[in-house]
């Protein structure tokens, strides 16, 4: 282990302000060189000094993009900078995608690049002028004696950090390698505009980002998955030779001119996260602390921003250890957010074979879309035709938002396309709706949703979660729910209302959820069942192993409960395959250990829910739709893959399901899902697109803008929201009255039209001011 850095022990070290403070910073990149021109100009007395490995004039790539928000950081930290950057900056608006040889235009997006050698030279000459040494062909010293001999330490020394590695122990990395290979490349002349381009050779699928970044320069990234650079052969070819084929594979591209290299090898791309970003009195900057894919040309920006917090946080904080916490706390949200966002361009370009048959302008609004920054709303903002053209390749009528297009499940069309998804209550007596569920489901309903499911509706009293879990397995249960869809067809017509049936398995015989989620009941307990005797967690009851004939004796509960929620009226049925309960236990090999015909395999895991699932759908009318919900993923290592999720929905389709549910998790206790805005739609993005089935997208979708974007990117049919339906009953109706949108797809109940405007909250009609006093020649001072 090496050696602890001083400070590192708790100690509170000199205040950054102190004079002579001894900066090193590990690395000449943008990051590490503004970093030190910045610290430099902040406090002349600070003695900074940069080692870099390679010569002033080595770089590698050629193109550096900055956004707006970035430069106006730059202008406002360093005039002088941001002076000599403006000077050299190729701006453009537009972007170009080019699919099976038809190319569409969106424009609007405001770029700003410059070569990167030019970057360097101009935080080169600024570092010098403050009296910055730079040492460059020179290795750094070892990270532990630096910290020994300086008072702050900054490894802004890149992806393959050396001082990261030399306290891995401390700063904890996790580094992810992706599935495509890729190299940095260069065209002698600018292109006209971001420009994507799609190849699909007998290889596989292959693509082309470019940029101009001066006026006779582009980059050009050439990208492709592991397996098509292997098939195409560019595994066993020099450098000078991948550079040829690539410029023949996108002659049309580069308009038949060549493309040349700067020590440019293929590589694939790694994520890197840090645990923690300081040691002591030294810390992390950069790709260093984090990377994020350069196909949101975000490698640079983060760096630069990085080093913008850190200037500021030594500036601001009376101790270095509070620097470099603020630091942190600071840059840490903005950085996870950044990386979500990459993670999902990238996994979108490692896909990309999923979306080569969607229609050109789809695709192209896909890719647009691909990293959930830019929104439809966003995009309509940029460039309204190009969008109003999507929309209408779509088939959204004029003026339609696509959220409010209808669609078909079988007998059943809704008419638009918000889901109320199912949430669990926990109000039932005895396994009976009352009022509670009447007013609940009833006010959703009259919000305008296309489509209200129940929660999880248990098909035996054995198979609830707690006590206060709906169930349908007695009559009187069909006759409470029989209420709740007379008042949604009557007094919500349009509006469809399906129940979600399920059997909790293990997960039974706890609490109510505000009582201890999935903590067992102090008393009174039933015996739980599943598919392999696991309890959920530690101090959780273990469940008994089914036998044949208990799996007879539930198939038959599922079939009576399907047949009482017919008489009951419901529209649609969706059989609750996903969260640990009974049949998604069977699924997950986390949870289904059996060594029988129901265990073992994924085709044997999916045995008992597929004979659950055709004896349903054997006695649920032949017009009503029913779907499936699944976890498509355990968050947890040895668990359900999003290949195997793909399987499991092609058998559910196989066998009848109008459309699957795409949830995740909630299947083992230790899991660690990936939190984040929208997190579980690239799962049912993958399902849509690769198993070929209408699927329902679910998870953090908290905007109309969200949904209105997965699906006129054909990323999902429908969109299952929970939460923003808790805070809001009538969040359709208020989506519609946000967008202008009066159509079919949506209708306010006539008690409630006086309510679709939001009502003013005060005096919005007061002349504007003109002039204020500073403005006027005979302005005085206050207190003069």
């Amino acid at each position: 282990m090496p050696p602890a850095p001083p400070g590192a022990r708790g100690t509170a070290r000199q205040a950054p302000t102190a004079p002579h403070l001894s900066v090193a910073i590990v690395g000449g990149g943008p990051g590490g060189l503004y970093a030190a021109a910045l610290l430099k100009r902040l406090d002349p007395s600070r003695n900074i000094t940069v080692w870099e490995r390679n010569t002033p004039h080595d770089t590698f790539g050629f193109g550096v993009v900055l956004s707006d928000e970035t430069l106006g950081g730059i202008e406002h930290a360093d005039p002088e900078v941001y002076t000599a950057l403006k000077a050299e900056f190729v701006r453009w608006d537009d972007i170009d995608i080019v699919h099976r040889n038809t190319r569409h235009t969106s424009g609007g997006h405001g770029f700003a690049a410059l070569g990167r050698r030019r970057l360097l030279e101009i935080l080169h000459h600024r570092c010098r002028s403050l009296g910055v040494e730079l040492r460059f062909r020179e290795e750094a010293p070892d990270p532990a004696r630096l910290a020994q001999t300086h008072d702050l330490v900054i490894a802004a020394d890149g992806v393959h950090s050396t001082t990261r590695t030399a306290f891995a122990d401390v700063f904890r990395p996790h580094v992810t390698a992706h599935r495509c290979r890729y190299i940095w490349l260069a065209a002698d002349f600018p292109f006209d505009a971001f420009r994507f381009e799609i190849a699909e050779t007998g290889h596989g699928v292959m693509q082309l980002h470019g940029y101009p970044y001066s006026a006779d320069a582009s980059t050009v990234i050439v990208e492709m998955r592991e397996e098509v650079w292997r098939a195409a052969g560019f595994d066993e070819l020099d450098e000078t030779e991948s550079v040829e084929r690539c410029a023949k594979i996108f002659a049309d591209a580069l308009g038949g001119r060549p493309l040349r290299s700067n020590n440019s090898a293929w590589t694939t791309f790694r994520t890197v996260v840090n645990e923690r970003w300081s040691h002591g009195n030294v810390v992390l900057l950069g790709d260093a602390a984090h990377t994020a894919h350069f196909s949101i040309g975000s490698g640079t920006k983060l760096a630069v921003e990085d080093a913008l917090a850190l200037a500021a946080c030594l500036s601001e904080q009376p101790t270095l250890t509070d620097a470099l916490h603020a630091y942190e706390a600071e840059r840490r949200p903005v950085v996870a957010s950044t990386q979500r966002a990459a993670r999902a361009s990238l996994e979108w370009f490692e896909n990309l074979a999923l979306y080569l048959r969607q229609p050109p302008r789809q695709f192209a609004f896909n890719l647009l879309t691909r990293s959930r920054r830019v929104t439809h709303d966003n995009l309509r903002l940029r460039d309204a035709h190009f969008t109003e053209a999507v929309e209408r390749g779509f088939g959204c009528p004029p003026g339609t938002p696509p959220m409010f297009t209808p669609f078909r499940l079988r007998g059943l069309t809704l008419r638009n396309r918000v889901v109320v998804s199912p949430m669990d209550m926990y109000s039932a007596a005895d396994g009976l709706p009352g009022d509670f569920h009447l007013v609940h489901l009833g006010a959703r309903a009259l919000g305008g949703a296309g489509l209200v499911m129940t929660e999880m509706v248990c098909v035996s009293p054995e198979g609830r979660i707690s006590p206060g879990c709906a169930g349908l397995w007695s009559g009187r249960q069909a006759e409470a729910w029989r209420r709740i869809t007379d008042f949604v067809h009557t007094r919500a017509p349009g509006t469809a209302v399906g129940v979600q049936l399920g059997h909790s398995g293990r997960k039974g015989s706890t609490r109510l959820m505000w009582e201890g989620m999935d903590e067992p009941l102090d008393d009174d307990n039933w015996p739980l069942v599943a598919p392999s005797p696991l309890p959920y967690k530690p101090g959780s009851q273990t469940p008994r192993e089914l036998s044949r004939a208990q799996l007879t004796d539930l198939r038959e509960q599922f079939t009576a409960a399907a047949v009482r929620a017919a008489r009951a009226r419901f529209d649609l049925l969706e059989l609750h395959c996903a969260h640990g309960y009974l049949l998604s236990g069977f699924l997950s090999p986390l949870t289904n250990r059996r060594t029988d015909a129901y265990g073992g395999t994924l085709e044997k895991r999916l045995r008992f829910p597929l004979e659950v699932f055709d004896a349903v759908r054997a006695v649920w009318p032949e017009d009503r739709p029913m779907t499936v919900r699944i976890s498509a993923t355990d968050w947890a290592e040895g668990g359900t893959t999003a290949e195997d999720a793909v399987a499991i929905a092609r058998a559910f389709a196989d066998h009848g399901a109008d459309a699957i549910d795409v949830s995740t998790g909630q299947v083992v206790a230790d899991e660690e899902p990936e939190f984040g805005r929208s997190y579980q739609t690239p799962f049912a993005d993958r399902v849509r697109n690769e198993a070929r089935v209408p699927v329902i997208a679910v998870g953090a979708i908290s905007s109309w803008d969200d949904v209105n974007s997965l699906i006129l990117a054909g990323r999902t049919d429908l969109c299952a929201l929970a939460r923003p339906h808790l805070y809001d009953p009538h969040w359709t109706l208020h989506a519609a009255a946000e967008q202008g949108y009066e159509g079919p797809g949506v209708v306010w109940p006539p008690q409630y039209r006086a309510g679709s405007r939001p009502p003013r909250t005060g005096r919005t009609d007061a002349p504007k001011p003109r002039l204020t006093l500073s403005d006027l020649p005979f302005a005085e001072a206050p207190g003069a």
